[in-house]
């Protein structure tokens, strides 16, 4: 008789992430390429924060998906629909504030829908902004200059998203070194 299987995090991120937004294009090429940079920010970290890190990284966009959209703010629908899936809160903060994005909070006037989040600062939330700003939306690597350009061509000057990308540009850069530093540390 086999004992029983712990449920793999990852695996059920992973799942999920398919379900909702394979049929996006780009945007399931994308993560995908976050989430196997996600898995090369996990070196050095504790099994269990690298399994929250690339769980998020799965889910950090699914607030695009259609059936997650309820204020037009991708990182709080997303975050929205994690809770009521019933996955951790943990897991939910990190993509309600995945890539800096109080800023855009800021830019949509939803700071306080945004607070009701847990705020993770550290290794991990650093982690996440680096695979998500050093990935393209081709899933390719990018450095996050290339990354950051890309948004704001993408988006119109007043756009929210270009309101804020352009603000946490700053931010962004900073939790990318910071991660990157962590990653040369540990190799070295």
């Amino acid at each position: 008789m086999q004992a029983a299987r712990e449920p793999d995090p990852g695996a059920e991120a992973e799942e999920l992430a398919r379900a909702l937004l394979a049929d996006l294009g780009d945007r399931w090429a994308h993560t995908q390429g976050v989430a196997a940079a996600a898995d090369r920010a996990g070196i050095g970290l504790a099994e269990a924060d690298r399994v929250t890190l690339v769980g998020a990284a799965w889910l950090h966009d699914i607030g695009y998906a259609p059936s997650c959209v309820r204020s037009g703010f991708h990182a709080l629908d997303g975050a929205r629909e994690l809770l009521d899936r019933g996955l951790p809160a943990r897991l939910a903060g990190l993509v309600a504030h995945h890539s800096m994005s109080g800023y855009e909070a800021t830019a949509r006037g939803l700071d306080d829908d945004l607070a009701r989040f847990p705020v993770e600062d550290g290794p991990i939330a650093d982690a996440l902004a680096w695979a998500d700003m050093t990935t393209d939306p081709q899933g390719r690597p990018t450095n996050p200059e290339a990354r950051i350009a890309e948004i704001l061509e993408r988006y119109p000057l007043a756009d929210p998203v270009h309101v804020a990308i352009q603000a946490a540009a700053p931010d962004i850069v900073g939790a990318v070194q910071r991660t990157e530093d962590r990653m040369a540390a540990l190799v070295h």
